[in-house]
């Protein structure tokens, strides 16, 4: 009898749930993991760029041993913080995340300004390739990270339509911050660097 009941009310259930938005929802934040997941791959992919780049550089930059130290510094800090998919919801972790990423964009930054002094640094072809490889890094980061927020869009303006914010609530699904959204503009931006060169800086040793 149980079983027949069940049978019974399956379609049933199937139904009102697919009318209030459930499965949509599930959707939506299937597709917001998965944006965030491709962002946090792209991430990766600089993480492990850096370690490269700072030991193409190192035999040419030996007045500026403080910017490849930033760097390092910054990376290492990026790596001890282990996050994935399921920690959206956690916006103690997610700040420690973007402020990391942040350091780290800013080091870049400021040692891809000083290469600037260094011609026979810039004419090195495994110097050239590592940073063809971080400029499309860093613009895929920017790609993925522009289509994590559209899915965090998209998901938080179906949750709160009605009747889909009643769905919502009763099954414990909440609106999700926009993780860096306010400080896309300044993770992005190439900070100003001066200083004065010495005297044969741009000579190898």
């Amino acid at each position: 009898m149980k079983r027949l009941l069940l049978l019974f009310l399956a379609p049933v259930i199937a139904m009102v749930l697919t009318g209030c938005g459930y499965n949509e929802i599930q959707r939506l934040d299937e597709q917001v993991k998965a944006a965030w997941s491709q962002t946090l791959n792209q991430y990766e992919r600089r993480a492990e760029l850096v370690p490269k780049l700072v030991n193409s550089v190192n035999a040419y930059m030996v007045n500026e041993r403080t910017v490849l130290t930033e760097v390092t510094e910054a990376r290492s800090k990026v790596g001890s913080i282990q996050i994935n998919v399921d920690d959206l919801d956690n916006p103690q972790l997610m700040a420690q995340f973007e402020q990391a990423q942040s350091q780290l964009s800013s080091a870049l930054s400021r040692l891809i300004a000083v290469s600037e002094n260094y011609p026979q640094l810039k004419s090195d072809g495994l110097f050239r390739d590592l940073m063809t490889q971080l400029e499309g890094t860093e613009n895929r980061i920017a790609t993925e990270r522009g289509r994590y927020v559209q899915a965090v869009q998209a998901y938080n303006v179906y949750i709160r339509q009605f009747p889909t914010v009643i769905t919502a609530k009763v099954f414990g699904y909440d609106v999700l911050p926009n993780y860096g959204v306010d400080r896309q503009d300044q993770i992005m931006q190439d900070p100003e660097v001066k200083f004065d060169v010495p005297a044969g800086a741009g000579t190898n040793g």
